[in-house]
């Protein structure tokens, strides 16, 4: 793994954990799709590596299974995990500070970003 590539790792844990706090989501609304548009994994190994990140105690054997199928991958997990929890107590100050109508809107709209994304492009 290049610099480049762990930063950017780093940079979507860290994303991912904000937003997790601040409007309740992370691991497939943030991680999957940026590990597939971003960092070129593909679905399934996306959707390991973020199982793996975010399960490590809670659903370590769906990870798992993953992993043997060779679609997990524990660098990116651990590196994701590690920026998540920052972001996470970083966005949860936040997200208590801010309206419930702004928290909404900001959930709504990276949900219509989103759909849009995979609905109509490819990568």
């Amino acid at each position: 793994m290049s610099i480049g590539f762990i930063i950017g790792i780093l940079i979507v844990g860290l994303l991912a954990g904000i937003m997790s706090s601040l409007v309740g989501i992370g691991g497939g609304i943030i991680i999957v799709p940026a590990l597939v548009l971003i960092f070129g994994l593909n679905q399934k190994e996306a959707q390991g590596t973020s199982l793996l990140m975010l399960s490590l105690p809670v659903a370590f054997i769906g990870a798992y299974n993953y992993y043997k199928s060779g679609y997990a991958n524990w660098k990116i997990a651990l590196l994701l995990a590690a920026t998540f929890v920052i972001g996470g107590y970083l966005g949860s100050k936040v997200a208590l500070d801010l309206n419930m109508s702004v928290i909404k809107k900001v959930f709504a709209i990276f949900m219509i970003v989103i759909a849009i994304k995979y609905l109509f492009f490819e990568k």
